[in-house]
């Protein structure tokens, strides 16, 4: 409940647009997800929380669309900017390294929670619930915290990686297609240095 309760607090207190991982405009995250299902296929946003890929998703004509995310406050946030285009997307509340299935997706996007899963054995089930949910051929599509990245966000410690760590973590199960250096700036105005790995489901 801790890691729930945190989260939670965070989008009751703060603005959508005070949070540091906030951005206008999630390009490296489209342009990735685009090049790897150019049919507009099935896109699953892990941790999604409130953010704004999931307008962009419904914008570029993905045909399923769902946004997993610990925190109610946080999913709710995203209905809400929505609108009617809401129940065009799958919501599910629930934390990744604690569920048996969220369903199948040629996609697999996340920018929001691998970097702090710290504890090894919850690294596991996160794999193994990703390698459940994309199917062979399927994607992917994962931003951390570069190695000279900042070692804390939102008052947690983070893990740092480059691009053959993550391949590592994943295991021989994906194959790196593309990495991708991002530097990202916080509503704040300080530079994060993050690492975007495209990986295919082998």
């Amino acid at each position: 409940m801790e890691r729930k309760e945190h989260w939670e607090n965070i989008y009751t207190t703060k603005e959508t647009t005070d949070v540091g991982w906030y951005q206008a405009d999630p390009k490296v995250s489209m342009e990735l997800i685009l090049s790897a299902s150019p049919d507009r296929g099935g896109v699953v946003d892990v941790g999604g929380g409130a953010s704004l890929l999931v307008d962009r998703l419904l914008e570029a004509g993905v045909a399923k669309v769902a946004v997993l995310d610990i925190s109610t406050a946080a999913l709710q946030r995203a209905k809400s900017r929505l609108g009617d285009r809401a129940a065009r997307v799958q919501w599910i509340v629930g934390d990744v390294t604690a569920m048996a299935s969220v369903g199948s997706f040629d996609v697999w996007h996340d920018r929001a929670v691998f970097h702090f899963l710290a504890d090894p054995d919850e690294r596991r089930k996160y794999v193994e619930l990703m390698t459940r949910t994309i199917p062979p051929g399927g994607h992917l599509v994962i931003g951390t915290f570069a190695l000279d990245g900042p070692p804390r966000c939102s008052g947690l410690a983070v893990c740092r990686y480059d691009a053959d760590m993550l391949g590592r973590e994943f295991g021989s199960a994906f194959q790196l297609m593309k990495e991708l250096p991002q530097t990202h700036i916080t509503p704040r105005g300080s530079p994060q240095k993050f690492i975007f790995g495209l990986f295919r489901r082998m």
